[in-house]
């Protein structure tokens, strides 16, 4: 769960109710998304909506939650507002789909509850699939005293702790939470910056949970626990920080900005080894290595970011194939009366598919199943320079690959002026993406596979690491982008026309009972 935004590097008011639980409560009850016929059309006419991208019908999403695979659909769940276009009463929106690339609203499937611990807020959490059932593991928080607040943040009066939830049905469309926390407070003599959204799995005969954490002017951590039954909270036990950071000594109001505290903590396995993934100083870190299963300890031996824009708080979840698939929250990139005039807030990545090098480099790749979404290739022209292809409309795919001695220049541009610039060098092997370097390895193939789709960029650099990127524009008519590549005679530069997952920019369908 994201208490600030890094992108900005500004504070959302996310300690302000904007509405009574109650109220809240109510709002997840009713099966269909209620909105004025005005606002459904210009949300629907809004050329920066999305066309193929997952985000709820109105209002604000942040982090995805507890993604999972379940009785042959995907379910992905994720922070969200259903009251406003800004962040605030802490929800858990939900969507199901056949393929990760078409979705159908579902109803909300938690919203705080009155006098709970969950009362202020449903934060971030995690799946965890055991026989019929699905657990989901979050945070709930609550307001409280100084005394016992985790969040450390001036005001200090929200308390974390770590809850569960169940459902039976199906469809996962009906949830029970356990009336109390399975982890009330953090491990005590620690000096907590923040204690939040926790990840689950099975591993021998034991239920293992991280929980993303820090401390004070030390650092941030993962925390470690275990239990033998998932909703029994005398069961569970504190083991040990997982694995830790170090401060960068730059004291901020949000800790998470300068390192004291990590969010979004995901561990798992991946081709014979281990990765972590958090999220710290406005960055998505990635860490693989070797988790010794007698101490359960982490050493890390690779690092490195998984995205270099918009990018925050992923979560993973495994395929029907057994793929490790990333998912994560694009940002939005303008000012809260901005958002609250256009409706919605965010989006879901398109999901990137993770695997492992031997020498423990972690591999980014688009779902090759998003081929599906292709329309006709779109027509290029032969320039002086390059290749020049057109997206209609800022929507569009393009590849442009070259051999690993080629030079190579990508170039996207509408009447609003340049939206992006790559360039590679093969006597360095590094990328420059708007000025920000990425070394690749010598063995590694410059490719840059990209979507455009309203207002967002998702480019993925050589199988290495992501850059998001969201651009703007005014009117209700989304400008043509054009792709110009350069380079190499090696140089490719293929494109083709995106199919839109909705008849209109509401992205997908209604539920209905």
């Amino acid at each position: 769960m994201k208490h600030s935004d890094p992108v900005q590097g500004r504070s959302l008011s996310r300690r302000r109710l904007l509405a009574s639980a109650a109220t809240v409560a109510a709002a997840g009850l009713v099966p269909r998304w209620a909105m004025a016929e005005d606002a459904v059309a210009n949300l629907a006419s809004d050329p920066r909506r999305p066309q193929f991208h997952l985000l709820p019908a109105k209002n604000w999403m942040n982090d995805p939650n507890g993604p999972v695979y379940f009785n042959g659909k995907y379910h992905m769940f994720c922070q969200f507002n259903p009251l406003a276009a800004v962040w605030g009463d802490m929800s858990w929106y939900h969507s199901e789909s056949p393929d990760m690339l078409h979705w159908t609203h579902l109803p909300l499937a938690m919203t705080p509850t009155p006098d709970s611990p969950d009362s202020f807020g449903c934060f971030s959490g995690s799946a965890i699939k055991v026989g019929k059932r699905v657990y989901q593991v979050y945070t709930g928080t609550k307001l409280t005293t100084p005394d016992l607040a985790t969040i450390r943040d001036g005001e200090n009066k929200i308390q974390e702790s770590q809850c569960i939830a169940w459902s039976d049905d199906p469809a996962l469309v009906k949830w029970t939470k356990l009336p109390e926390p399975i982890i009330p407070l953090p491990p005590p003599g620690m000096k907590i910056t923040g204690f939040r959204d926790p990840s689950a799995w099975k591993q021998g005969d034991w239920y293992y949970m991280t929980v993303g954490s820090g401390e004070a002017e030390v650092g941030g951590c993962v925390l470690l626990y275990r239990t033998k039954k998932l909703d029994d909270p005398k069961s569970w036990e504190y083991l040990h920080k997982l694995t830790s950071g170090e401060w960068n000594g730059k004291k901020t109001a949000n800790p998470c900005d300068d390192g004291e505290m990590w969010e979004c903590p995901d561990f798992f396995a991946l081709d014979g080894g281990h990765v972590l993934i958090y999220s710290t100083l406005g960055k998505v870190i990635w860490e693989s290595g070797h988790l010794d299963e007698a101490t359960m300890t982490f050493t890390k031996k690779k690092t490195g970011e998984l995205d270099l824009g918009a990018f925050y708080a992923p979560k993973t979840q495994l395929d029907a194939k057994g793929r490790r698939i990333l998912w994560g929250w694009i940002q939005e990139k303008r000012s809260d009366a901005e958002m609250k005039v256009a409706g919605w807030s965010g989006m879901m990545s398109l999901p990137r598919v993770l695997s492992l090098d031997k020498d423990g480099t972690l591999r980014i790749k688009s779902l090759p199943e998003a081929t599906r979404l292709r329309g006709t290739e779109l027509p290029y022209q032969e320039t002086r320079a390059g290749i020049l292809r057109t997206l209609p409309k800022a929507t569009g795919e393009v590849l442009c690959t070259g051999g690993q001695d080629a030079t190579m220049q990508l170039k996207m541009s509408s009447n609003q002026g340049e939206l992006l610039q790559v360039t590679y060098e093969p006597d360095t092997h590094k990328v420059l993406v708007d000025g920000k370097e990425i070394g690749l390895e010598p063995t590694d193939l410059p490719s840059l596979h990209a979507y455009v789709d309203g207002s967002v960029i998702e480019l993925i650099v050589s199988d290495r690491i992501g850059y998001t990127k969201r651009f703007y524009y005014p009117g209700s008519m989304a400008p043509d982008i054009e792709v110009h590549a350069t380079g190499s005679t090696s140089v490719t530069l293929t494109g083709w026309k995106i199919s839109p997952i909705s008849k209109d920019r509401l992205t997908t369908p209604k539920f209905t009972i």
